[in-house]
């Protein structure tokens, strides 16, 4: 069976308004087929989307008003939403997660809660957040379609994953409860792009404003790119476009990517294949995450439901971004 050769990434760009210009020129540079952007910082009508139409990207996007906020775009095609949010609370209106299929592949966009100060009510919601992530990853994971899961997730896997892990170690990002509840997430068997390809070697996604840390390479990786069994074996290649971490007045965040090889068709890759992590073994938790309700998704209803829109956006890959209509008064 045929296949094709995808980039994926990932970019918190820490405000949509005042990162355009740097969203654009890495757009144009770096050429990316799929993108999943967090923090936007905007309402759903203050959102840039003529700017990135004509950049060559369909769009579509979940915002809220001054903080958090999600999109998907996706190079010469228009995503095919799958939903808005995390099922099991409808109380939680925070915009953070959002689903499509793009490209053949199925691709959540998520931005998780930062949950400090902990302890307390942030890092509790961070943790519930986490849950209701991993409950609803059991849908996906075993897709017959590939499945990517990107984002920031606000957690640094191991000690490995940050310059200095003493200084943040009463950080949410590092407690034992977040990165408990990242590895249980893997188990499912989700590979951790970056990981799989770099292993044990020290490579940054986040470098805080502070005390020159970008200049000094003294950072932290909390943007991950999560592969289903069906996706995994195809990957190729995992980076950090740096650079876009040293212009002016840029983001915390550089964005993510990944290149992998999309099957075409069920059975191009083998659905059964192991995750090609490399070998890091994670930091002992002391505090275990809590376990979520038993009550489970309908898994055939969401895989045929999949089925349907990959067959709709894979019949439309090749079409341009259809432009906006125009609003009148």
């Amino acid at each position: 069976m045929s296949a094709t050769t995808c980039k994926i990434a990932t970019f918190n760009v820490n405000g949509i308004a005042s990162r355009l210009p740097h969203l654009l020129k890495w757009l144009q540079r770096e050429k990316p087929d799929i993108v999943g952007l967090q923090e936007l910082k905007s309402t759903q009508a203050a959102f840039p989307e003529q700017a990135i139409r004509d950049a060559g990207y369909g769009v579509i996007w979940q915002g809220e008003t001054s903080w958090n906020g999600v999109a998907l775009l996706a190079r010469g095609a228009d995503p095919v939403e799958i939903r808005r949010g995390l099922p099991w609370d409808p109380s939680d209106t925070q915009s953070r997660y959002l689903e499509a299929a793009i490209h053949g592949v199925v691709v959540a966009c998520l931005y998780l809660p930062n949950g400090n100060p902990q302890p307390g009510p942030k890092f509790d919601y961070k943790l519930a957040w986490f849950e209701r992530l991993t409950r609803h990853a059991t849908t996906l994971v075993d897709l017959p379609h590939p499945v990517a899961l990107i984002g920031d997730f606000n957690v640094v896997p191991t000690d490995s994953d940050i310059y200095d892990p003493k200084r943040w170690r009463k950080d949410a990002l590092l407690q034992p409860q977040s990165r408990q509840a990242y590895q249980t997430l893997l188990a499912q068997g989700w590979t951790d792009s970056l990981l799989a390809v770099h292993g044990d070697a020290p490579i940054y996604t986040f470098w805080d404003y502070f005390r020159q840390h970008f200049a000094r390479d003294r950072g932290l990786r909390i943007d991950h790119l999560l592969l289903n069994r069906k996706l995994a074996p195809g990957l190729q290649d995992a980076g950090v476009d740096k650079w876009v971490r040293g212009l002016e007045k840029a983001s915390d965040h550089a964005p993510t990517w990944i290149r992998v090889r999309v099957p075409d068709a069920p059975g191009d890759a083998a659905v059964d294949a192991a995750p090609v992590e490399k070998a890091r073994k994670p930091a002992a938790a002391k505090t275990p995450v809590r376990k979520a309700a038993a009550k489970k998704m309908p898994a055939a209803a969401a895989k045929e439901a999949v089925k349907k829109i990959i067959g709709k956006t894979a019949a439309t890959a090749s079409a341009k971004p259809r432009k906006p209509a125009k609003k009148t008064n």
